[in-house]
Parts: C-alpha cells; sequence; structure tokens
C-alpha cells in the first residue's frame, strides 16, 4: 500500500464497488448517515444502513446517488474518499488513479460531477468509462470484432442496453426503470393482493 494504485469503481444507486485489477477490494451500500444541521458525515456504507430506522431526527440516512446520477454532491465525495482510504489504507505515499463507470447518456453536467467528485478525494487521475463498456470488458465480449454484442445492466436505478462493437458503445438506451422501482413495484403488487 505504499504505491499508487490503480481501482477501477462502480459507483451505482445501490453499492458501491472497487476493485484492483481482477480482486475485488470493497463492495458496500451507497449510503451515508448524516447530520442533518451541520450536514456532517457520521457514518458509510453497511453500518450506515444497518442505522435505519434507529437514529434520532438529529441524523438522516441517505442515498446519494439517485437514478444512477448524483443528487448530493459533497456526501458523495466523502463516502467516496472514506472508501478509497479504507482500500489504500492511511499509508498510501503516491494518490491513486481510479477508473470510475458512468451511465450512458447522461448529461456533461452529471459527467463533470463526477469527475470532480473524483478529483476531490484526492486521487492523482481520474478517468471515466460507460458501465455497459466496463461490464463488457469484465465478461470477457468480444467488443474489438466488427460484430455487435449486446450488453444490459441492471443497477438500482437505472438499466442499460447497450450493443458494443469496435472497442465501442454502436447504441445504446437507458430508462429509470431498475432495481429500486422493480422491488416497490413487487411490494405493492404483495400488497393490494394479501390486503
Amino acid at each position: 500500500a505504499l504505491f499508487s494504485r490503480e481501482l477501477g469503481i462502480d459507483l451505482g444507486t445501490l453499492s458501491l464497488v472497487i476493485a484492483e485489477g481482477k480482486q475485488l477490494l470493497l463492495q458496500e451500500p451507497t449510503i451515508a448517515a448524516i447530520i442533518v444541521e451541520e450536514m456532517k458525515m457520521v457514518e458509510w456504507g453497511q453500518a450506515a444502513k444497518d442505522m435505519v430506522g434507529r437514529v434520532p431526527e438529529s441524523i438522516e440516512v441517505v442515498r446519494p446517488l439517485r437514478n444512477g446520477v448524483i443528487a448530493e454532491y459533497e456526501i458523495t465525495e466523502n463516502l467516496l474518499r472514506f472508501a478509497i482510504q479504507k482500500v489504500s489504507g492511511s499509508m498510501l505515499v503516491f494518490r491513486p488513479r481510479i477508473l470510475i463507470t458512468i451511465p450512458c447518456g447522461i448529461t456533461s453536467v452529471e459527467r463533470r460531477a463526477v469527475h470532480e467528485v473524483g478529483l476531490g478525494t484526492n486521487s492523482r487521475e481520474v478517468l471515466l468509462m460507460e458501465q455497459p463498456l466496463a461490464a463488457a470488458i469484465g465478461v470477457d465480449l468480444p467488443i474489438a470484432t466488427p460484430s455487435g454484442n449486446m450488453i444490459i445492466c441492471l443497477g438500482g436505478g437505472l438499466t442499460q442496453a447497450a450493443v458494443l462493437a469496435m472497442n465501442g458503445i454502436v447504441t445504446s438506451e437507458t430508462t429509470q426503470t431498475a432495481g429500486l422501482k422493480l422491488d416497490e413495484s413487487i411490494q405493492l403488487m404483495f400488497e393490494r393482493n394479501t390486503g
């Protein structure tokens, strides 16, 4: 942990995943407990998720990302900084290079927000990559060929479908009908049928 690291980060609506090479270093819920008046983060990840329903009114448990994009900038930056410190250790001499996945079709403002959050973690370099492309590389799809390969990424806040060829995304479609909304719909249907 004394030398610079290269970390891959999936900053999702439901979970934050950090990997190095093929090794999974961290997987935590993307959730934070904050003191409302001070907007100060007191806990994050699984520890914050365990606080749901068990905290006084002065503390709120929040998800800083909604539908795959940053909704609470400072909270997201703090959460990511603590996560990187957890995997890199306090004795890190050289700042890490990080690659953060982003949804397809986000605006330039949303893209810049992710980049700035990465820089705010004291990282040496921040690279961004669309999630379907990262997923395709992760499962060894032959995306360097001229024939199309389709991948679907079902996340907590977004569902993304993309066709990839020649190491790029040919076309993609993103919808906000994803894991959280599916869970809510199933729960609502169950309540109606058993009510």
